[in-house]
């Protein structure tokens, strides 16, 4: 591995890495006001590093569902990594270590390795873009763990909507330009609506179920019916 683009891949990822650590820190006081111990919400990050699904991983945890429910409903949410990593191999051309360089893809460095001119041919330029971002996750946790029992009860709390603006953050953009994208997120409104206040046995299922539900038939209805777009968009 070249050392100088290593470096370059460090400096690149630089601002996913500080763009993680707000989240990053909220999440680590979010972990411990459900119940983690600092150990506990460290290793859940080192070990995942995918903050959609951790987020969702603890209000799973926080409502009460059962450890299947949530290994189901992240390993849905995560399988985009599995489409991100395969898209951008053949540019990366990574070979032994292909296994560092995919657990290192999230949204944020799929869009670096995508785009970035020195990214070509280079799994050492990937792999210092990971390595910063990754960096940054873990630290920010800590962070937020470590500081999460000393902030104010009602700063604690309100930590809890960065899950919401993530999510919001990550939407919306697509919204202004996919039309496939708004229809999808109708759908899921939709289908979230009909689990919520439809009749039993719909509204009776458990709140983990809803989502995986959910997110089952949204997906397969966006790869049935739009699946250029879809193919595009990965």
């Amino acid at each position: 591995m070249k050392r100088n683009n290593f470096y370059q891949g460090v400096q690149a990822g630089l601002p996913v890495a500080f763009g993680y650590l707000p989240i990053a820190v909220a999440f680590g006081v979010f972990a411990k006001n459900t119940g983690l111990s600092t150990t506990a919400a460290v290793l859940m990050s080192v070990a995942v590093f995918a903050g959609a699904s951790q987020f969702v991983a603890l209000s799973l945890l926080a409502i009460g569902n059962g450890h299947w429910q949530i290994i189901i409903t992240t390993f849905i949410l995560n399988l985009r990594h599995f489409l991100m990593s395969a898209a951008v191999a053949p540019r990366l051309k990574p070979g032994k270590m292909a296994p560092l360089v995919a657990f290192g893809i999230t949204d944020e460095t799929f869009s670096i390795l995508s785009f970035h001119p020195a990214a070509e041919n280079n799994p050492a330029f990937a792999l210092g873009v990971n390595t910063i971002a990754y960096l940054g996750w873990v630290s920010g946790t800590l962070g937020g763990a470590l500081m999460g029992q000393e902030l104010p009860a009602l700063l604690q709390t309100s930590m809890g909507i960065a899950l919401y603006a993530m999510f919001i953050g990550l939407l919306v953009p697509k919204l202004k330009t996919s039309k496939t994208a708004v229809c999808l997120t109708i759908l899921a409104m939709a289908f979230n609506a009909l689990f919520s206040w439809g009749p039993p046995p719909l509204s009776t299922l458990a709140k983990g179920w809803k989502l995986i539900i959910t997110t089952i038939l949204v997906c397969t209805t966006g790869t049935l019916f739009f699946p250029e777009e879809v193919a595009k968009d990965e």
